[in-house]
Protein backbone atom coordinates (compact mmCIF):
# COMPACT_ATOMS: atom_id res chain seq x y z
CA UNK A 1 0.00 0.00 0.00
CA UNK A 2 3.24 2.47 1.44
CA UNK A 3 4.27 1.41 -2.39
CA UNK A 4 1.39 2.53 -4.09
CA UNK A 5 1.13 5.61 -2.64
CA UNK A 6 4.72 6.26 -3.55
CA UNK A 7 4.54 5.61 -6.55
CA UNK A 8 1.45 8.07 -7.15
CA UNK A 9 3.29 10.62 -5.44
CA UNK A 10 6.12 10.21 -7.52
CA UNK A 11 3.63 10.87 -10.38
CA UNK A 12 1.91 13.49 -9.29
CA UNK A 13 2.20 16.22 -12.08
CA UNK A 14 4.77 19.33 -10.75
CA UNK A 15 3.33 22.79 -10.44
CA UNK A 16 5.96 25.09 -11.48
CA UNK A 17 6.49 28.69 -9.95
CA UNK A 18 7.38 30.31 -13.58
CA UNK A 19 6.18 32.44 -16.24
CA UNK A 20 4.49 36.39 -15.76
CA UNK A 21 3.35 36.03 -11.85
CA UNK A 22 6.69 34.95 -10.93
CA UNK A 23 8.45 37.67 -12.87
CA UNK A 24 6.28 40.39 -11.81
CA UNK A 25 6.67 39.42 -8.05
CA UNK A 26 10.73 39.24 -8.73
CA UNK A 27 10.27 42.66 -10.62
CA UNK A 28 8.80 44.20 -7.21
CA UNK A 29 11.16 42.73 -4.95
CA UNK A 30 13.94 43.96 -6.72
CA UNK A 31 12.65 47.18 -8.06
CA UNK A 32 12.01 47.60 -3.93
CA UNK A 33 15.34 46.60 -3.00
CA UNK A 34 17.09 49.18 -5.50
CA UNK A 35 14.25 51.88 -4.29
CA UNK A 36 14.80 51.15 -0.69
CA UNK A 37 19.09 51.33 -1.68
CA UNK A 38 18.49 54.15 -3.27
CA UNK A 39 16.20 56.35 -0.82
CA UNK A 40 18.59 55.63 2.26
CA UNK A 41 15.76 53.69 3.85
CA UNK A 42 17.98 50.94 4.52
CA UNK A 43 20.52 51.34 7.70
CA UNK A 44 24.06 50.92 6.78
CA UNK A 45 24.16 47.06 9.03
CA UNK A 46 20.81 46.32 6.82
CA UNK A 47 23.01 47.17 3.52
CA UNK A 48 25.98 45.50 5.08
CA UNK A 49 24.31 42.41 5.75
CA UNK A 50 22.23 42.31 1.77
CA UNK A 51 24.92 43.38 -0.11
CA UNK A 52 27.13 40.15 1.43
CA UNK A 53 23.67 38.14 0.70
CA UNK A 54 23.67 39.00 -2.56
CA UNK A 55 27.77 38.30 -3.28
CA UNK A 56 27.32 34.92 -1.46
CA UNK A 57 23.56 34.48 -3.72
CA UNK A 58 26.51 34.82 -6.92
CA UNK A 59 28.46 32.48 -5.82
CA UNK A 60 26.41 29.93 -4.91
CA UNK A 61 24.45 30.10 -8.66
CA UNK A 62 27.63 30.00 -10.18
CA UNK A 63 29.28 26.77 -7.70
CA UNK A 64 25.73 25.33 -8.74
CA UNK A 65 25.96 25.84 -12.43
CA UNK A 66 29.41 24.27 -12.22
CA UNK A 67 28.45 21.47 -10.11
CA UNK A 68 25.09 21.26 -9.63
CA UNK A 69 23.81 21.77 -13.48
CA UNK A 70 27.10 20.49 -15.35
CA UNK A 71 28.63 17.92 -12.79
CA UNK A 72 32.43 19.80 -12.65
CA UNK A 73 32.57 19.95 -8.84
CA UNK A 74 35.59 22.65 -8.33
CA UNK A 75 37.56 23.51 -4.99
CA UNK A 76 39.14 26.55 -6.91
CA UNK A 77 36.72 29.30 -7.20
CA UNK A 78 39.08 31.35 -4.83
CA UNK A 79 41.51 31.55 -7.31
CA UNK A 80 39.15 34.00 -9.39
CA UNK A 81 38.21 35.92 -6.30
CA UNK A 82 41.44 36.53 -5.38
CA UNK A 83 42.75 37.05 -8.60
CA UNK A 84 40.12 40.02 -9.14
CA UNK A 85 40.23 41.70 -5.79
CA UNK A 86 44.15 41.72 -6.18
CA UNK A 87 43.33 43.38 -9.56
CA UNK A 88 41.43 46.19 -8.03
CA UNK A 89 44.08 46.62 -5.32
CA UNK A 90 47.04 47.37 -8.04
CA UNK A 91 44.89 49.58 -10.19
CA UNK A 92 43.67 51.45 -7.34
CA UNK A 93 46.86 51.69 -5.02
CA UNK A 94 49.81 51.38 -7.51
CA UNK A 95 48.38 53.19 -10.68
CA UNK A 96 45.71 55.39 -8.50
CA UNK A 97 43.17 54.62 -11.30
CA UNK A 98 39.23 54.14 -11.27
CA UNK A 99 38.21 50.73 -9.29
CA UNK A 100 36.11 50.20 -12.03
CA UNK A 101 38.56 49.81 -14.19
CA UNK A 102 39.78 47.48 -11.77
CA UNK A 103 37.10 45.87 -12.36
CA UNK A 104 36.97 45.27 -16.06
CA UNK A 105 40.35 44.16 -15.80
CA UNK A 106 39.87 42.09 -13.11
CA UNK A 107 36.79 40.24 -15.22
CA UNK A 108 38.83 39.60 -18.49
CA UNK A 109 41.99 38.11 -16.21
CA UNK A 110 39.43 36.07 -15.06
CA UNK A 111 38.21 34.84 -18.37
CA UNK A 112 41.76 34.76 -19.88
CA UNK A 113 42.63 32.35 -16.98
CA UNK A 114 39.50 30.39 -17.59
CA UNK A 115 40.16 29.55 -21.00
CA UNK A 116 43.82 28.66 -20.45
CA UNK A 117 42.67 26.25 -17.77
CA UNK A 118 40.37 24.35 -19.40
CA UNK A 119 42.86 23.09 -21.78
CA UNK A 120 44.54 21.20 -18.65
CA UNK A 121 41.87 20.24 -15.92
CA UNK A 122 38.89 19.06 -18.85
CA UNK A 123 41.62 16.59 -19.32
CA UNK A 124 39.94 15.29 -15.90
CA UNK A 125 37.06 13.85 -14.50
CA UNK A 126 35.30 14.18 -10.99
CA UNK A 127 37.70 14.18 -7.79
CA UNK A 128 40.49 14.58 -10.03
CA UNK A 129 39.13 17.46 -11.36
CA UNK A 130 37.87 18.99 -8.15
CA UNK A 131 41.45 18.22 -6.85
CA UNK A 132 43.41 20.08 -9.84
CA UNK A 133 41.01 22.98 -9.18
CA UNK A 134 42.22 23.26 -5.76
CA UNK A 135 46.19 23.05 -6.40
CA UNK A 136 45.55 25.49 -9.23
CA UNK A 137 44.64 28.01 -6.38
CA UNK A 138 47.08 26.95 -3.86
CA UNK A 139 49.53 27.36 -6.09
CA UNK A 140 48.80 31.14 -7.08
CA UNK A 141 48.46 31.80 -3.74
CA UNK A 142 51.76 31.05 -2.74
CA UNK A 143 52.74 32.71 -5.76
CA UNK A 144 51.27 35.73 -4.85
CA UNK A 145 52.64 35.25 -1.00
CA UNK A 146 56.47 35.66 -2.60
CA UNK A 147 55.44 38.46 -5.57
CA UNK A 148 56.92 41.78 -4.31
CA UNK A 149 54.96 43.38 -7.05
CA UNK A 150 51.51 42.80 -4.86
CA UNK A 151 53.88 43.09 -1.56
CA UNK A 152 54.05 39.51 -0.95
CA UNK A 153 52.03 38.17 1.91
CA UNK A 154 51.65 42.15 3.54
CA UNK A 155 48.77 42.53 1.50
CA UNK A 156 47.13 45.41 0.06
CA UNK A 157 45.18 48.27 0.33
CA UNK A 158 42.09 49.30 -2.49
CA UNK A 159 42.55 52.80 -2.62
CA UNK A 160 39.64 54.20 -4.63
CA UNK A 161 39.57 58.08 -4.74
CA UNK A 162 36.52 59.23 -3.95
CA UNK A 163 35.92 55.37 -2.30
CA UNK A 164 32.37 54.14 -2.76
CA UNK A 165 29.89 54.26 -0.26
CA UNK A 166 28.06 51.39 1.38
CA UNK A 167 24.68 52.15 -0.43
CA UNK A 168 27.22 52.39 -3.89
CA UNK A 169 28.77 48.81 -3.18
CA UNK A 170 25.17 47.97 -2.10
CA UNK A 171 23.56 48.62 -5.59
CA UNK A 172 26.75 46.92 -7.47
CA UNK A 173 26.03 44.29 -5.31
CA UNK A 174 22.30 43.83 -6.00
CA UNK A 175 22.89 44.70 -9.76
CA UNK A 176 25.64 41.53 -9.80
CA UNK A 177 23.40 39.20 -8.05
CA UNK A 178 20.35 39.78 -10.45
CA UNK A 179 22.16 39.67 -13.63
CA UNK A 180 24.12 36.50 -12.56
CA UNK A 181 20.49 34.95 -11.63
CA UNK A 182 18.91 35.70 -14.81
CA UNK A 183 22.53 34.39 -17.12
CA UNK A 184 21.86 31.01 -15.01
CA UNK A 185 18.25 31.10 -15.66
CA UNK A 186 18.08 31.71 -19.06
CA UNK A 187 20.95 29.02 -20.31
CA UNK A 188 19.56 26.44 -18.21
CA UNK A 189 16.48 27.03 -19.75
CA UNK A 190 18.13 26.98 -23.68
CA UNK A 191 18.96 23.95 -25.64
CA UNK A 192 22.72 24.33 -24.49
CA UNK A 193 21.07 24.08 -20.96
CA UNK A 194 19.03 20.90 -21.91
CA UNK A 195 22.81 19.05 -22.96
CA UNK A 196 24.17 20.51 -19.83
CA UNK A 197 22.20 18.09 -17.38
CA UNK A 198 22.18 15.70 -19.64
CA UNK A 199 25.78 15.77 -19.61
CA UNK A 200 25.46 15.89 -15.79
CA UNK A 201 23.84 12.54 -15.89
CA UNK A 202 25.94 10.78 -18.12
CA UNK A 203 28.42 12.43 -20.10
CA UNK A 204 29.64 9.51 -22.06
CA UNK A 205 26.43 9.13 -23.47
CA UNK A 206 25.68 12.49 -24.01
CA UNK A 207 28.85 12.92 -25.66
CA UNK A 208 27.63 9.86 -27.75
CA UNK A 209 24.21 11.30 -29.27
CA UNK A 210 26.11 14.74 -30.59
CA UNK A 211 26.39 16.84 -27.12
CA UNK A 212 29.79 18.64 -27.80
CA UNK A 213 31.31 18.12 -24.22
CA UNK A 214 34.44 20.82 -24.46
CA UNK A 215 32.06 23.10 -25.93
CA UNK A 216 29.62 23.09 -23.39
CA UNK A 217 32.13 22.74 -20.22
CA UNK A 218 34.08 25.45 -21.63
CA UNK A 219 31.41 27.86 -21.70
CA UNK A 220 30.38 27.09 -18.13
CA UNK A 221 33.53 27.41 -16.70
CA UNK A 222 34.19 31.17 -18.40
CA UNK A 223 30.51 32.36 -17.30
CA UNK A 224 31.29 30.74 -13.36
CA UNK A 225 34.97 32.15 -13.41
CA UNK A 226 33.43 35.94 -14.68
CA UNK A 227 30.69 36.17 -12.01
CA UNK A 228 32.82 34.90 -9.26
CA UNK A 229 35.29 37.00 -10.28
CA UNK A 230 33.24 40.16 -10.53
CA UNK A 231 31.60 38.63 -6.46
CA UNK A 232 35.50 38.72 -5.33
CA UNK A 233 35.99 42.46 -6.48
CA UNK A 234 33.14 43.96 -4.97
CA UNK A 235 33.98 41.78 -1.88
CA UNK A 236 37.23 43.09 -1.59
CA UNK A 237 35.89 47.11 -2.60
CA UNK A 238 33.58 46.50 0.57
CA UNK A 239 36.11 45.32 2.95
CA UNK A 240 39.26 47.76 1.81
CA UNK A 241 41.98 44.96 2.08
CA UNK A 242 43.32 41.92 0.53
CA UNK A 243 45.57 39.43 1.58
CA UNK A 244 46.96 36.30 -0.60
CA UNK A 245 45.41 34.23 2.49
CA UNK A 246 42.12 35.73 2.25
CA UNK A 247 41.59 36.80 -1.35
CA UNK A 248 42.62 32.36 -2.07
CA UNK A 249 41.64 30.82 1.26
CA UNK A 250 39.85 27.67 0.52
CA UNK A 251 36.87 28.43 2.89
CA UNK A 252 35.42 30.74 -0.24
CA UNK A 253 35.12 27.41 -1.87
CA UNK A 254 33.26 25.56 1.54
CA UNK A 255 31.13 28.60 1.58
CA UNK A 256 29.61 28.11 -1.95
CA UNK A 257 29.55 24.22 -0.88
CA UNK A 258 27.70 24.72 2.00
CA UNK A 259 25.19 27.48 0.58
CA UNK A 260 24.51 24.84 -2.40
CA UNK A 261 23.98 22.22 0.08
CA UNK A 262 21.79 23.75 2.01
CA UNK A 263 19.81 25.51 -0.55
CA UNK A 264 19.39 22.05 -2.76
CA UNK A 265 22.03 20.87 -5.63
CA UNK A 266 20.74 21.63 -8.97
CA UNK A 267 18.26 24.11 -7.89
CA UNK A 268 18.04 27.75 -9.28
CA UNK A 269 16.36 28.99 -5.78
CA UNK A 270 18.36 27.17 -3.73
CA UNK A 271 21.65 29.09 -3.31
CA UNK A 272 19.08 32.06 -2.65
CA UNK A 273 17.56 30.39 0.53
CA UNK A 274 21.36 29.20 1.08
CA UNK A 275 23.07 32.38 1.05
CA UNK A 276 20.74 34.34 3.28
CA UNK A 277 20.89 31.23 6.11
CA UNK A 278 25.03 31.11 5.49
CA UNK A 279 25.02 35.02 6.33
CA UNK A 280 22.64 34.88 9.03
CA UNK A 281 24.47 32.27 10.58
CA UNK A 282 28.15 33.19 10.04
CA UNK A 283 27.09 36.39 11.72
CA UNK A 284 25.81 34.94 15.14
CA UNK A 285 28.96 32.45 14.94
CA UNK A 286 31.39 35.36 14.45
CA UNK A 287 30.78 35.42 18.20
CA UNK A 288 32.05 32.26 18.73
CA UNK A 289 35.64 31.90 17.16
CA UNK A 290 37.07 28.53 16.57
CA UNK A 291 34.13 27.05 17.18
CA UNK A 292 32.11 28.54 13.59
CA UNK A 293 33.63 26.14 10.95
CA UNK A 294 32.58 23.16 13.64
CA UNK A 295 28.97 24.09 13.44
CA UNK A 296 28.49 25.34 10.07
CA UNK A 297 30.20 21.23 9.05
CA UNK A 298 27.82 19.54 11.45
CA UNK A 299 24.60 21.45 10.03
CA UNK A 300 26.14 20.32 6.44
CA UNK A 301 26.29 16.93 7.75
CA UNK A 302 23.21 16.95 9.23
CA UNK A 303 21.29 18.07 6.19
CA UNK A 304 23.22 15.39 4.08
CA UNK A 305 21.78 12.68 6.14
CA UNK A 306 18.44 13.75 6.60
CA UNK A 307 17.55 16.46 3.31
CA UNK A 308 20.22 15.12 0.81
CA UNK A 309 18.27 17.18 -1.83
CA UNK A 310 18.61 20.52 0.42
CA UNK A 311 16.02 22.47 1.75
CA UNK A 312 14.61 24.01 -1.28
CA UNK A 313 15.14 20.35 -3.01
CA UNK A 314 13.42 18.82 -0.34
CA UNK A 315 10.48 21.29 -0.53
CA UNK A 316 10.16 20.66 -3.94
CA UNK A 317 10.04 17.16 -4.08
CA UNK A 318 7.80 16.62 -0.96
CA UNK A 319 5.03 19.22 -2.27
CA UNK A 320 5.48 18.33 -5.71
CA UNK A 321 6.27 22.04 -7.15
CA UNK A 322 9.52 23.74 -8.84
CA UNK A 323 10.76 27.45 -8.63
CA UNK A 324 12.15 28.93 -11.56
CA UNK A 325 12.42 25.59 -13.37
CA UNK A 326 15.55 24.95 -14.58
CA UNK A 327 15.04 22.82 -17.55
CA UNK A 328 11.85 23.29 -20.19
CA UNK A 329 11.93 19.01 -19.55
CA UNK A 330 12.35 18.61 -15.70
CA UNK A 331 10.20 15.73 -15.75
CA UNK A 332 11.42 13.56 -18.57
CA UNK A 333 13.82 11.10 -17.60
CA UNK A 334 17.71 10.61 -18.18
CA UNK A 335 17.20 8.09 -21.70
CA UNK A 336 14.64 11.28 -22.83
CA UNK A 337 16.45 14.41 -21.60
CA UNK A 338 19.88 12.83 -23.44
CA UNK A 339 17.53 11.96 -26.61
CA UNK A 340 16.26 15.94 -26.47
CA UNK A 341 19.91 17.16 -26.10
CA UNK A 342 21.11 15.16 -28.99
CA UNK A 343 18.30 16.67 -31.26
CA UNK A 344 19.18 20.45 -29.68
CA UNK A 345 22.92 19.89 -30.25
Amino acid sequence: MEDNKSLASAHKPIKVADGIPMLIICAVIVVALYVLGLTGLFSSNTMRYLLKIFLYITLGEMWNLLSGFTGMTSLGQQAFIGMAGYTVAVFTSTYKMSFWLGILVGAVIAIVMALILSFILFRMRGMYFAIATWVVAEAICTWFKSWKYVNMGGGMSISAKPYPKTPEIYLMALTLCVVSMIVVYVLLRTKTGLGLTAMRDDADAASAVGVNIFKSKLLVYVIAALFTALAGAVFFINKGTIYPDSGFDISWTVSMVFIVILGGVGTVSGPILGAIVYVILSEFLAKFPGWSNIILGAIAILVILFLPDGIMGTLQKKLHFEVFSQKRFSEHKKGKKIKDAANAA
